[in-house]
């Protein structure tokens, strides 16, 4: 069986608040790990949000 080609991830704050969004991302045309800055409402600012795998 083939594998995915869209895949669902995780894109963690880099404030250490523990908040994160869930995206999707076409694994074959972005291989690199995203990254984006976005709102944290934790934190109260925008701050750039890493991808990482879903548990």
């Amino acid at each position: 069986m083939a594998k995915a080609v869209i895949t669902k991830i995780k894109l963690i704050s880099s404030a250490d608040t523990g908040y994160y969004y869930v995206t999707k991302k076409n694994s074959r045309t972005m291989t690199e790990k995203l990254v984006k800055k976005k709102y944290d409402p934790i934190a109260k600012k925008h701050v750039e949000f890493r991808e990482s795998k879903i548990k």
